[in-house]
């Protein structure tokens, strides 16, 4: 009888986490639209000025866009499902002090708030961009001063977003980046908070 070649036996991963649809198309194109023209008109065409004008405008396109399905979502999309309380977002920080968030399957609070920020200075930027091609603010100092200002503060608050969107990743073992290119995240568990409103 021939001999019987020995199997190699794969060891059990164990169960594959569920994943879930968390950003749909809308969240994910408005959000690497808005980060790839704010990159390009911070950098490259900061003083270019057609370009950078025409780049503006879809970034505040993009921006009423995401501000209408803010409110028209049935999903975390929905503002309604994210924005925190200043309570809600102080006892948010509280927990992270103390290294007990939960994970938040849509925006956590600080995330949250940060998004808010954005959101508001993306406005300010393009307001005040816009107001700056008018023909009775042409040249004023305060509107390019404001313009200016927002647009410093708004690299500043995109460099936190950053941190916090790698720091959130490597505390709850989930690449957010790459969720919002897919639009899949680790369907919630055990402590989890799923934040999405129910659709109706």
């Amino acid at each position: 009888m021939a001999a019987t070649a020995p199997v190699a036996v794969t060891p059990n991963p164990g169960p594959v986490p569920r994943r879930v649809r968390v950003w749909d198309p809308i969240v994910r194109i408005f959000h690497w639209t808005v980060a790839s023209g704010v990159i390009a008109n911070l950098t490259f065409l900061r003083h270019e000025e057609n370009p950078h004008i025409y780049v503006g405008y879809v970034v505040v396109t993009a921006l009423v866009v995401r501000l209408i399905w803010g409110l028209a979502a049935r999903n975390h999309a929905r503002f309604a499902g994210f924005v925190p309380s200043p309570s809600g977002l102080i006892i948010y920080f509280k927990a992270m002090l103390g290294n007990r968030e939960p994970r938040y399957l849509g925006h956590n609070p600080a995330g949250a708030a940060m998004i808010v920020l954005l959101l508001v200075l993306l406005a300010a930027v393009g307001t005040t961009g816009w107001m700056m091609g008018l023909d009775a603010l042409w040249g004023v100092s305060w509107v390019e001063t404001l313009h200016e200002i927002s647009a410093n503060v708004l690299i500043g608050a995109v460099a936190l977003h950053v941190i916090g969107a790698i720091v959130e990743s490597i505390r709850h073992h989930e690449n957010l980046p790459l969720a919002m290119i897919t639009g899949y995240k680790r369907a919630a568990e055990g402590t989890d908070i799923d934040n999405a409103p129910i659709a109706g």
